[in-house]
């Protein structure tokens, strides 16, 4: 089932993972991935995977067309979503400002996004035992990065975006959204219209 933060925690995640001001290896250099998963909604390991040569030269567009998955202890590649498929999406001003801010000044196309401190892909399973539970437990325990898609495909709810845009830009399906997203937020967050 579904769970997605507050725009506050999410807002309250984001600062935190800008702010991070641990010793040693602060987390920092993770909130730009964080910040993507919130506002575009899509899965934790296409943006892990994710390459500058798949982001257009003004950071409008982006295509996603596979994953990194961990296997076995192994990153491994993934063709196409989880569906099988590959989309290609115009983001918000914001997630274009993002972009345009960690964009390198020679950008190398084949280059992660959003790599590890070392440059390489970051591992998920590492990621999510050492990075996100630290800095995300204490706003909202039990959660993990697929989370902020929750989060995104909420809020778009929220802000009356039809769920079949929702499902483009999240490559899922409008009965997906309506059953495991809509029906909840009927209950609990939209009123009738007088």
């Amino acid at each position: 089932m579904p769970d997605s933060f507050t725009e506050q925690e999410r807002d309250a995640v984001i600062e935190a993972f800008k702010n991070d001001k641990r010793l040693g290896m602060n987390f920092r250099h993770y909130a730009p991935i964080v910040e993507f998963w919130f506002l575009t909604g899509c899965r934790p390991s296409e943006a892990i995977g994710l390459k500058w040569e798949k982001v257009s030269d003004d950071c409008l567009i982006v295509t996603f067309d596979g994953s990194i998955q961990t296997v076995r202890g192994r990153q491994v590649w993934s063709d196409g979503s989880k569906n099988n498929k590959s989309r290609t999406i115009a983001v918000s001003s914001r997630v274009q400002e993002l972009l345009q801010c960690i964009k390198p000044e020679i950008v190398n196309p084949s280059a992660y996004v959003f790599p590890s401190p070392k440059g390489l892909a970051i591992n998920y399973p590492n990621f999510l035992d050492k990075v996100w539970h630290k800095v995300v437990d204490p706003i909202k325990p039990n959660t993990t990065p697929y989370n902020c898609r929750d989060t995104f495909i909420t809020l778009q709810l929220v802000k009356s975006v039809p769920s079949a845009v929702i499902a483009k830009w999240c490559d899922t399906s409008t009965q997906m959204i309506d059953k495991n997203y809509a029906d909840k937020l009927k209950l609990s967050q939209l009123r009738p219209m007088d």
